[in-house]
């Protein structure tokens, strides 16, 4: 009687931890819940996609045969978009400098990753992932006073010329050469202030890229995507680049860094999403 009676009293105990543990469940994938939640985004710069680069002692060798490192690895990213299963798009901090544009710095990489944590992400299904490469030219013209907390972290870092000319979009600095990397070069990207109106290029370029598993963003999970950026695409890229004393020291939007531009912008890939 008694062996029944336990039986009978661990049947019911059992029942009820597996009532609890599918409401649970169902609590949280609770369609009425709506609280935002987080999203993290790794930024890791590699040659070929492969580990991450030392500042002043990795060295590549282009598609040209010549030799390259980086002594200063710096870009901006701003307008960071997240697009769901549906083609809905939530867009962080669009063209708000202050709140929404991240300057990625090599010296800065922990372990090779440098780290971009965004709150307040509402919760969904995310597909897809899209980021400006440098800063918009809509924002760039809502003034000085519309972006001074950017505008002030950009000049300490050295992302910025006179406000006229406005940022530096990509700085790469290191040394080159046939044999070996020992002539220093200086390549720094950016748009020439107000583009219209200087008759300048637009370098300001937007990269979409897809999600091999869906970032599901909930008030528990908080995904992190982890993009890898492959600087071999500087002169190996869609056009095979040739540092020289005619391009090796420049700065702005000349043809040669519409090029570098136009490579760099083939750079990135997601090498995978945790979802935790």
């Amino acid at each position: 009687m008694k062996i029944y009676k336990f039986l009978s009293l661990f049947f019911i105990a059992f029942t009820l931890f597996t009532v609890s543990s599918c409401d649970s469940s169902r609590d949280d994938e609770n369609p009425q819940d709506t609280t935002p939640g987080n999203i993290q985004i790794k930024f890791e710069n590699g040659f070929n996609n492969l580990g991450n680069i030392v500042l002043n002692q990795t060295v590549q060798t282009s598609s040209q045969g010549q030799k390259h490192n980086f002594s200063s690895l710096k870009y901006v990213v701003s307008n960071i978009t997240l697009i769901d299963e549906g083609g809905n798009e939530f867009r962080y901090n669009e063209n708000n400098p202050d709140k929404g544009a991240f300057i990625i710095d090599q010296a800065d990489a922990v372990a090779g990753v440098v780290y971009l944590n965004l709150d307040g992400i509402p919760k969904n299904n995310y597909k897809k992932i899209r980021f400006g490469l440098g800063i918009s030219q809509k924002a760039y013209l809502l003034g000085q006073d519309g972006q001074a907390e950017f505008w002030t972290k950009a000049k300490q870092k050295g992302m910025s010329w006179s406000w006229a000319a406005g940022y530096v979009f990509v700085k790469l600095e290191g040394k080159y050469g046939a044999d070996s990397a020992a002539k220093e070069f200086m390549n720094h990207t950016g748009n020439m202030g107000n583009t219209a109106a200087n008759n300048t290029p637009d370098l300001y370029r937007e990269i979409t890229l897809n999600l091999p598993v869906t970032a599901r963003v909930t008030g528990k999970i908080r995904p992190s995507i982890h993009i890898l950026a492959d600087l071999n695409q500087f002169l190996s890229g869609d056009k095979a680049l040739t540092l020289t004393s005619a391009n090796d020291m420049m700065m702005g939007s000349s043809q040669h860094l519409v090029d570098v531009t136009n490579n760099l912008t083939k750079m990135f890939k997601v090498d995978h999403v945790h979802n935790d």
